[in-house]
């Protein structure tokens, strides 16, 4: 398989893994409601996507993203150009002095690497990722993705009218259209349901269904009538059909019937034949409403109609914000982000926007929640600091108050790392954060936080694992704690400040001493 290459690209291909895992901080003063699980969070997507491992890897049903197009505009305030001050200082961290010799493709290319890997890897194996784009880094995206989630995981690749009228000063072609590339983490395996991502229909608009209809008051409901020949030349389905009033019919030249006589004469006594409200008409077979498939297969072409356009998306930011001036140029209506839910989500799965922007994502959560009953969750992560509280949390919590959605959101900032320079954990660290990265890091599942048992924070392939933790002087593992452990054959790792327990024993009872903080593996 080809492979794209560019400057930098050894320096960010295991970026992903020297991250450092940083804690969320949640601010209530931001957030709306009480316990929401809807997710704001404040920060640099990467550490951002770093510090949800331990609680959502492999949990993401549903990732839409609407990355920086890399246009090179540079006239508003979210900057769609890889210049930011904070990539800048980003890319000469990890690339080094090679950075400044970077085009911009190479920019967008280190830039989108690690944070496509991270994406993958939150992603359950059900899962599908939605990225938005131009034709600017559109190729190069996805020969990325070949390379991060494997050519044989494509799934489309979508065209999405987002312009109606054109535009007159265009120096070459009038851009009417973006993509939206689709890739699974895993496509399905053949007919096996549960294998792999796997596509809902469309649900049927009004004007589908408005096409049935119902002359005769049939019992069984609404239907069309579908012709009853086909272009084949079927010597055994040539034969006249009788009408009601004695005309008998032959197929058109060039044609037979599409079955055979005794299954039309079934038919005709079922009344599912049709010969027109006088009986003399040439006959037709009726389409029952309730028989056909209650959905329509999604389609690669997205006209506006569909999935709204540019203009609308504007319309919806100023009426909720009330004003014109957002800086967004190009922002996305909730019915396209609405028409990906209903094709890649059911009703209790997660929904993960690493850039969120204006929150386009979290409001069209909300909505088909509202629609369907669901209890869909979201994930946004929006890195600038004028755009996440002013414009991401408040369109969210201006939506919810407007439209009556029965929901919330909790707003988080990224905290200090894990470990400090020294080495050490991070003071403001609580049991339950710590205690759900030594269960991932140890496990690479999430932690069930119900499952915690005071020190007893998981079991996992006849494993226990045990913290102690935030209690000065007595994170400990001593003789005392030993009668509190579980009294049974399963191996024991238990992680605490020391152990004054003899290796002897600790064999003998099948326990594994891990001391806190040069133990903890660093993900």
């Amino acid at each position: 398989m080809p492979t794209l290459n560019w400057i930098g690209k050894e320096a960010v291909v295991n970026h992903d893994k020297e991250v450092p895992f940083r804690l969320l901080k949640k601010v209530k003063s931001a957030s709306v409601g009480e316990s929401s699980q809807n997710l704001i969070i404040h920060g640099d997507n990467l550490e951002a996507l770093k510090a949800l491992m331990p609680y959502y890897q492999g949990k993401i049903k549903c990732i839409y993203i609407d990355p920086p197009y890399n246009t090179g505009n540079e006239n508003w305030v979210y900057n769609d150009k890889v210049n930011s001050p904070k990539i800048k200082k980003w890319l000469g961290k990890v690339v080094g002095g090679e950075a400044e010799d970077l085009c911009r493709h190479d920019k967008w290319l280190c830039m989108m690497y690690p944070r496509l890997k991270l994406l993958r890897d939150l992603l359950s194996d059900k899962g599908v990722i939605f990225i938005s784009i131009d034709d600017n880094e559109q190729g190069y995206l996805r020969v990325l993705l070949d390379d991060i989630f494997g050519d044989n995981n494509l799934i489309a690749n979508i065209v999405w009218q987002k312009k109606y009228s054109p535009q007159n000063d265009a120096k070459y072609f009038s851009d009417m259209h973006d993509f939206i590339v689709v890739y699974a983490k895993k496509k399905r395996n053949g007919n096996k349901e549960n294998s792999g991502w796997n596509r809902n229909l469309i649900p049927r608009s009004e004007e589908q269904d408005a096409r049935y209809k119902n002359p005769d008051n049939d019992s069984r409901g609404p239907w069309k009538a579908a012709d009853l020949s086909v272009k084949r030349m079927t010597a055994k389905d040539i034969y006249p059909i009788t009408t009601p009033s004695g005309r008998k019919v032959l197929p058109p030249k060039g044609r037979s019937w599409v079955t055979s006589k005794e299954t039309v004469e079934k038919w005709i006594a079922d009344k599912r034949i049709w010969f027109g409200k006088s009986g003399e008409n040439v006959p037709a077979v009726k389409i029952f409403l309730s028989e056909v498939q209650q959905g329509t297969v999604p389609i690669t072409w997205w006209d506006r109609k569909f999935a709204g356009d540019n203009q609308e998306a504007k319309q919806e930011l100023k009426a909720i914000f009330n004003k014109e001036n957002l800086p967004f140029e190009t922002p996305k209506p909730v019915r396209l982000i609405k028409r990906i839910l209903q094709i890649a989500t059911n009703k209790d799965d997660i929904i993960l926007d690493s850039f969120a922007g204006a929150g386009t994502t979290g409001h069209a959560v909300l909505s088909i929640n509202k629609d369907d009953s669901g209890t869909r969750k979201f994930i946004l992560i929006e890195l600038e600091d004028e755009i996440a509280k002013k414009v991401t949390a408040e369109r969210v919590k201006r939506a919810i108050e407007n439209e009556r959605y029965n929901s919330g959101f909790e707003f988080c900032e990224l905290d200090k790392p894990l470990f400090n320079e020294e080495g050490h954990i991070e003071e403001e660290c609580t049991f339950e954060q710590l205690a759900t990265y030594i269960y991932f890091t140890e496990t690479s599942t999430n932690l069930d936080k119900k499952a915690i048992d005071r020190h007893l924070i998981g079991d996992y392939n006849e494993t226990e694992f045990y913290l102690l933790f935030k209690e000065k002087g007595k994170n400990i593992l001593n003789k005392d704690f030993l009668k509190k452990i579980n009294k049974n054959d399963k191996k024991k790792v238990i992680y605490a400040d020391k152990c004054l327990i003899d290796s002897r024993t600790l064999d003998k009872l099948k326990i594994q001493f891990k001391q806190i903080p040069y133990e903890v593996k660093v993900y």
